[in-house]
């Protein structure tokens, strides 16, 4: 810990002794100093994250080397975790030019695959509406895209995320009437596509997080319901394509009382359930926690209820978002409440029942207060976040322990066999073996902090552990193994017919999918399935096989029509025939003897009606599709 004199000291080991009383251990680490702006030093949202080498990386937007408009222009640093700060990259270092680097990062850095940390400043840049931008941990500067205004709007605060198909996501903010921020996608090169929010579907949005489905889940801050515009929670596909899964509506009565304007990024738990906050609304009006599924199932979970008589000491206006625990449960701050008044951490279940872990207070206080970055969980085992300041002004690092092992992270978190997945941790050197979910995995050791392995065959989604001659580190969530469909034969068949289906990684299979509709399967083994062709199965579609890793879908299956029976059996020209079997829907022709009705309608997929045609001879009736033709195995006789 970083001393500021005896009375700092004395005060922290106060600290220590009544917190680590009640299990939990809060160590304020380091007081970052005032800027040229005059602020406290660290903003919202200022995000966290670990770096391959351990250290935890970030960015303030208002200090650094270099001056621009009379303040200096922002920059990225490094913080170990007992406290040790060095900053080591100046934006608008190029002579003083903020052109080419952009200016005021706000929202913190994220890891990328590469190694490097991915930003994005609020300003500046060729445009003067910001950039992205990544930097090397040694401080080597590239830009990467700058934002245009009637373009893709602009001003990013938050940093940018990348998915796990190798591209950043990220949203930009609202700037002028009629602008309302948007989503988007950038390649490592520079390529965007963008979806612009349109107040309906919510405005001045907030980093999405990816889930498992590998969609991105956020909030907007505005927007959504026309009467209260207080914010949604949005699907978002690669593409861009935004599903609004709920609209907050505030505190609308006593026995009505939707949370409203979200601030914080969603966390996806353990149960597959997203998981966030709101800055207002609840019962008492000073935020909530929630809970919603991928499909749009919203659960109030929680309403902050400080300075209440039912639980005075409770935080309230949680500005951050929550971090999920190895135990399964959240952890998260409010940036006031609390028994001091000076904002709270606090612990909450997927069920929903909460405690506050640590009150800051706001008079000659050096632990920090006003906490308004979410805290994140390092390999160590620990939480460690920032406050907005202290009773002196400047902000305040923190650690939080709640007793947790050491973990490792996964930064890549899905992928097929034969795939490289990168590992932080701690502890790698000497380490004697990797698995997935059991299987052993072939390894690079880095460095003591990081590590790669390659996903092997026979690999089953779940936990990947690390040994080494003194642990076992396990990960924090499962690792996805992507399942492979390769081949299938046959081609083509009717309803009832019997595909093998060849692949890799079909062990976990939950479901397989043959021309559009689900199909009864045997799993053989780790790379065999057999499937039968189910009902109503389309011609064109893939042969898909879903498991707990997700789909992976192969070609396009043939399925070829079939006439079980008809009735009646003989008539003469014009005389209505039903004709029963499968595969029916979008029938191109029907044949009497080989000659083609002129009248026919499909009435279901197992169910065409034709006219006996002139000319028609006695002999098998056929119906074809683009899936083939199929053929009675008795004829019908056509009378006089």
């Amino acid at each position: 810990m970083k001393h500021r004199g005896s009375a700092f000291s004395m005060i922290a080991v106060v600290l220590l002794f009544v917190v680590a009383a009640s299990a939990q251990t809060y160590t304020p680490l380091y007081t970052y100093p005032e800027t040229s702006a005059g602020d406290t030093g660290i903003s919202w949202p200022s995000l966290l994250s670990q770096g391959r080498d351990g250290n935890l990386y970030s960015t303030i937007r208002t200090n650094g080397a270099y001056l621009t408009g009379g303040y200096n222009a922002g920059s990225v640093y490094k913080i170990t975790t007992s406290g040790d700060y060095t900053l080591f990259y100046s934006f608008c270092a190029e002579g003083g030019s903020c052109l080419l680097t952009g200016a005021f990062p706000q929202g913190g850095v994220a890891l990328g695959f590469d190694g490097n940390l991915w930003g994005t400043t609020t300003n500046d840049g060729k445009d003067s509406f910001g950039t992205v931008f990544k930097v090397t941990p040694t401080g080597t500067l590239t830009s990467v895209y700058s934002f245009a205004d009637g373009k893709d709007y602009g001003a990013p605060i938050y940093p940018v995320l990348q998915g796990q198909d190798g591209n950043m996501y990220g949203v930009s903010e609202v700037i002028y009437a009629g602008q309302y921020g948007s989503f988007f996608k950038l390649t490592t090169k520079g390529a965007i596509t963008a979806h612009d929010f349109d107040l309906t579907d919510g405005s001045t949005p907030n980093l999405p997080t990816q889930g498992t489905d590998l969609n991105f889940y956020g909030t907007t801050q505005g927007g959504g319901d026309a009467t209260c515009e207080c914010g949604v929670v949005y699907k978002a596909t690669a593409g861009g394509t935004i599903t609004v899964l709920h609209k907050f509506t505030g505190y609308v009565s006593s026995t009505d009382y939707d949370g409203g304007r979200p601030i914080g990024l969603l966390v996806q738990g353990d149960d597959g359930d997203f998981y966030g906050t709101t800055y207002q609304g609840g019962e008492y009006g000073e935020g909530t926690v929630f809970k919603i599924s991928s499909t749009g199932a919203y659960t109030l979970l929680h309403s902050f209820t400080a300075g209440q008589t039912s639980n005075p000491n409770d935080g309230r206006n949680p500005i951050a978002g929550l971090t999920l625990g190895t135990d399964g449960n959240f952890y998260g701050v409010t940036a006031y409440g609390g028994s001091q008044a000076g904002g709270a951490i606090y612990e909450i279940t997927p069920a929903g029942t909460e405690k506050v872990l640590y009150s800051f207070c706001t008079i000659s206080c050096y632990d920090g207060l006003a906490p308004t970055t979410p805290m994140v969980l390092h390999t160590d085992g620990k939480f460690y976040g920032n406050t907005a300041g202290n009773s002196l002004g400047g902000s305040v690092f923190y650690s939080l322990d709640v007793g947790f092992e050491p973990l490792i992270d996964l930064v890549t978190w899905t992928g097929k066999v034969g795939g490289t997945v990168e590992i932080l941790g701690q502890g790698f050197t000497g380490t004697t073996g990797v698995s997935f979910n059991g299987t052993a995995a072939k390894f690079v050791n880095v460095s003591d902090t990081y590590m790669t392995a390659t996903v092997p065959a026979g690999a089953t989604t779940g936990t990947v552990t690390v040994t080494t001659f003194t642990s076992t580190l396990k990960s924090n969530h499962s690792f996805l193994v992507t399942p492979q469909v390769k081949s299938f034969t046959p081609t083509s068949g009717i309803v009832g017919a019997s595909v093998s289906i060849a692949g890799v990684s079909l062990t976990q299979a939950t479901k397989v999918t043959i021309g559009g509709k689900a199909a009864t399967f045997k799993v053989n083994s780790d790379t065999n399935v057999t499937a039968t062709v189910p009902a109503g199965a389309k011609t064109g579609a893939a042969i898909s096989i879903t498991t707990a890793g997700g789909t992976g879908s192969f070609g396009k299956f043939v399925v070829i029509p079939e006439v079980t029976s008809f009735t009646p059996t003989s008539g003469a020209v014009g005389t209505s025939v039903t004709v029963t079997g499968n595969s029916f829907t979008a029938a191109t022709k029907v044949t009497f003897g080989g000659v083609a009705a002129t009248s026919y309608k499909v009435i279901k997929d197992t169910q065409v009606d034709a006219l006996v045609p002139t000319g028609a001879v006695t002999g098998p009736i056929a119906v074809t599709t683009a899936g083939g033709t199929g053929t009675s195995t008795t004829s019908f006789t056509v009378t006089p």
